[in-house]
């Protein structure tokens, strides 16, 4: 072997990792979050954990993805500890598809079909048809499914490539002699994990192998220690992923790593006391790409029947290695482990901003309440409310910036954008609901209070912007552009309110029926309950926006309220009617307001 050969082999190798790391890649976009939401709704039905976690790491190509998931969910408390235990065994056995789709490097026929599938033709024509869909094809979904195609021929051609640079080493005596001396369990074992540690992936590392499986040098008793140990490999990226996570988080990691451990030693023990005591016919039988890959996938599913029966143990054995309260689990919506799956991060983060949302409108109701009835007990609530409004704030532009950096699609880069928008508008809600706070506060210190009439026009106004809060976090929730349209005339109602409200308190002052320390708060909370209203128009024209389709032209926002409010939309007219008369309808017709007194 020289110098090109081993050039050819660093080269073949970097590009099959390349290959499974693209098709990973746009495996994930794809999915597009489904997967993943499929994982949290999960049931604590083991079998069907099973099931799932094999589909997904199926199709995602990654067993340490769909683990550091895990991890993430139960850090986030989206799921429990036991959820996970299925999930882990299944993302075991759907780690071997890889190896069964590169055992069609043994095919050879003369079948035209069959020649087809060998990878020496097939990785090129992947390759060729994933580079035409990824740069000449146009659209989100052909350009990822290009991706996936190009991934795989480039996995395909880099398989070739490498047991073409390996096939001189079965000459080398010193090559044959490493190989005998992986023979050795526990060699083996570690030699397994810690390739597959360095390449952070299982199918990667057994990828390689089955390269080397050309040269003829690997048997049975080579393999086997060698698959084992890449199993517990692959369980380095969960357990990097744990630190600094929840108890139960870093139990989840604990709980992949015991279950191979516990596989491994048990086969290991089982195989080589069985042989010792019956000399195996298949142990030193040649292994060949298609071996490895039934021989990886035997001993996934092997450990799965063995420990399934046993899954709740495995978690009581956990919870003895990472000792701590069980009780509440530490939330973390916002887990940077979920930055590696964007669509994931984008789904927490936007549950995120809705707590937000929930948060602002909890303290309006707070403030709302202090103007009549003051307790310390609420204000403390509220300003709790707003400290961590402000926390999520901060930490979710953080982890967006963090997240743009990632390969985003561009409904992904465009959900980015609106969360960003959105977070602001809900935060100034909240500031506005502390400076209502602050008039209650200040009204109740001093010991004044609104006269009837002044309290009646509040409570209209109070219960139009609640009314619009309410429809505006409805609206983003469920991203419905229908309940959206209501946000924009109930936002002018209030408009025409705060105008009405301010004119005649200004007539109460200048005839003495309201003192101008009154009238000062008075226009002040006006102002900012019209504000928070303003906030929830620009909210519900981003939901607005986003849910046009596309074939339907919307002018910039600026010029679309401009033609709402001149009354360009019968349907715009109609609700505004309809909220005018049923929030500001019982206070419209008040006469002779300047003549009552003051309370």
């Amino acid at each position: 072997m020289n110098i090109t050969d081993i050039i050819t082999l660093v080269g073949a190798i970097a590009t099959f990792l390349f290959g499974m790391s693209t098709m990973t890649d746009g495996l994930e976009k794809l999915s597009s979050g489904r997967l993943e939401s499929i994982l949290e709704r999960l049931t604590s039905n083991v079998v069907k954990g099973v099931l799932l976690g094999a589909l997904v790491t199926g199709l995602i190509q990654s067993s340490a993805a769909t683990t550091v998931m895990c991890v993430g969910f139960v850090n986030a408390g989206i799921m429990r500890l036991e959820q996970t235990v299925g999930i882990i065994m299944g993302a075991n056995i759907g780690t071997t598809v890889t190896a069964q789709l590169l055992r069609l490097g043994d095919l050879s026929s003369d079948n035209l079909f069959l020649a087809m599938l060998n990878p020496s033709v097939l990785g090129p024509l992947l390759a060729a048809i994933g580079v035409v869909f990824y740069m000449f094809i146009r659209g989100g979904k052909k350009r990822i499914i290009g991706q996936i195609i190009l991934g795989l021929g480039l996995l395909f051609i880099g398989m070739k490539t490498m047991e073409g640079a390996v096939s001189g080493l079965q000459e080398l005596p010193e090559f044959q002699a490493l190989f005998s001396a992986f023979s050795n369990p526990l060699l083996g074992i570690l030699v397994g994990a810690a390739v597959t540690a360095l390449l952070q992936s299982s199918s990667a590392s057994m990828g390689i192998l089955q390269a080397v499986s050309s040269t003829g040098l690997v048997y049975f008793n080579t393999a086997i220690p060698l698959i084992m140990g890449q199993n517990i490999g692959t369980c380095v990226t969960a357990i990097l992923s744990s630190i600094g996570a929840s108890r139960n988080a870093k139990r989840t990691a604990m709980i992949h790593l015991l279950f191979n451990v516990i596989g491994t030693a048990f086969f290991l023990a089982v195989l080589y006391i069985g042989n010792a005591f019956f000399a195996f016919p298949f142990w030193d039988n040649v292994m060949d790409m298609g071996s490895i890959a039934n021989l990886h996938l035997g001993f996934n599913i092997g450990c799965t029947l063995l420990l399934l029966p046993f899954h709740k143990v495995l978690v009581k054995i956990v919870e003895r290695l990472v000792p701590g309260d069980t009780g509440a689990p530490e939330f973390n919506l916002l887990d940077e482990r979920f930055l590696s799956s964007p669509s994931v991060a984008l789904e927490q983060a936007r549950s995120a901003v809705i707590s937000m949302g929930e948060k602002a409108r909890e303290d309006l109701r707070l403030a709302v309440e202090l103007l009549t009835d003051y307790e310390e007990k609420k204000l403390e609530r509220l300003n709790e409310n707003e400290a961590t409004i402000d926390k999520l704030e901060n930490t979710l532009d953080s982890y967006l910036v963090k997240l743009t950096d990632r390969a985003l699609t561009d409904p992904e880069s465009a959900l980015v954008s609106e969360l960003l928008h959105t977070l602001t508008n809900f935060e100034r809600i909240g500031d506005y609901a502390v400076n209502v706070s602050e008039i209650a506060t200040t009204l109740h210190q001093r010991e004044i209070a609104f006269s009837d009439v002044a309290r009646k026009e509040v409570d209209a106004l109070t219960t139009a912007v609640e009314a619009t809060l309410d429809i505006t976090l409805e609206c983003y929730e469920k991203r419905d552009h229908e309940l959206a349209l209501h946000v924009e005339p109930l936002e002018e109602v209030v408009d025409l309110m705060e105008e009405v409200l301010k004119n005649r308190h200004v007539e109460r002052l200048k005839t003495g029926a309201c003192t101008i320390e009154l009238g000062t708060q008075f226009l002040e909370l006006t102002i900012n309950l019209e504000r928070i209203s303003d906030h929830c128009s620009n909210v519900a024209m981003l939901i607005v926006r986003q849910t046009t389709p596309t074939s339907q032209h919307l002018p910039d926002t600026h010029a679309y309220l401009k033609y709402l409010h001149a009354g360009g939309d019968h349907d715009f007219d109609t609700l505004f009617a309809n909220y005018r008369t049923q929030y500001f309808g019982p206070i419209e017709k008040e006469e002779d307001l300047t003549q009552i007194p003051v309370s």
